[in-house]
C-alpha cells in the first residue's frame, strides 16, 4: 500500500512545492523502501523488486482510474491483469 501512496502522493505534491502532502509521500517513500529491505531478506532480488514494482504499477494505474477519472479501457484492465499474472508467476518461482 504504501508503495500506492507515495504514487499518487507525487501527484499531490505539485513537484513537492506542498508541504503536506510533500511530507506524506517522503514518508510512505521511506516506509516501501524500508519494507522492500526487509523482503530481499528472504526472497531473491529479482522477486521482490519486481513484486514491489509491479504490485506499484497496478495500484497505481488502479487509483489513477479511480481517483483521476484515468480511462479504463479494456485494453489496460487486460495488461493490469497480465502483470498481475506475472507478479504471481514471480513470486510462485521462488516459493521454496
Amino acid at each position: 500500500m504504501l508503495e500506492v501512496v507515495w504514487a499518487v502522493g507525487l501527484k499531490y505534491t505539485e513537484g513537492f512545492t506542498r508541504l503536506g502532502p510533500s511530507l506524506l509521500t517522503a514518508g510512505a517513500m521511506a516506509g516501501s523502501f524500508y519494507l522492500l529491505s526487509l523482503a530481499m531478506r528472504s526472497l531473491p532480488l529479482g522477486t521482490a523488486y519486481g513484486v514491489w514494482v509491479g504490485i506499484g504499477a497496478v495500484g497505481a494505474a488502479i487509483a489513477g482510474m479511480v481517483l483521476f477519472k484515468e480511462p479504463a479501457t479494456m485494453l489496460r484492465v487486460v495488461s493490469l491483469v497480465l502483470v498481475v499474472a506475472g507478479i504471481v508467476g514471480l513470486k510462485l518461482s521462488s516459493a521454496t
